[in-house]
């Protein structure tokens, strides 16, 4: 009975709103507009190992940006064809790694970073293969936003790379920034 009468008000609630022209989801500020996005490639040698098999990361970025009012909110999609190692799952891969996601203010001359945060988590999505030990994978980073006023705004950002037992600390991978907005 109650299974009833929960399905029939469901039912007649959805209606009411269809036939008032109004949606029951609202929308956060960041979800209001459409995000403006620059994908870009690069192939990143894995530094720590010299043999003889392919051991490049195919990395593609895409980075976004969007204004809502007086924010503009950024956030960036990592995805990876990487190598094939015979450890699959290797936690040792790096010492460590992060993607900095940056919101830049575009004016003339050097633009002045106002918002930065490091993304830690892709380290463990970098280390994860299939069970072939192929590592494969995508990540993507939370939303960061700046309160912008009328100023311009981008997104940047970097996948920096610490490699097990080599090479002195973060390299950095830098791509193409969104467009402004």
């Amino acid at each position: 009975m109650s299974t009833t009468i929960v399905r029939r008000s469901a039912a007649g609630v959805l209606a009411i709103a269809a036939v008032a022209g109004t949606t029951m989801i609202s929308a956060s500020p960041a979800a209001a507009a459409s995000y403006q996005c620059k994908s870009s490639k690069k192939s990143i040698d894995t530094a720590n190992y010299s043999g003889p098999w392919a051991d490049q990361w195919d990395v593609t970025t895409t980075l976004c940006a969007k204004r809502t009012g007086s924010y503009v909110y950024a956030y960036a999609k990592v995805s990876w064809d990487g190598p094939v190692f015979a450890e699959i799952d290797d936690p040792w891969i790096f010492d460590s790694a992060r993607f900095r996601l940056q919101v830049k203010r575009s004016q003339s001359g050097t633009d002045p970073v106002k918002v930065s945060k490091d993304f830690y988590a892709i380290e463990g999505r970098l280390e994860n293969s299939d069970g072939y030990g192929n590592y494969n994978g995508s990540y993507t980073t939370g939303t960061i936003s700046w309160k912008a006023g009328t100023a311009k705004g981008y997104a940047d950002g970097e996948l920096q790379l610490d490699w097990r037992r080599c090479c002195g600390g973060y390299h950095n991978h830098g791509f193409s920034a969104s467009p402004v907005v």
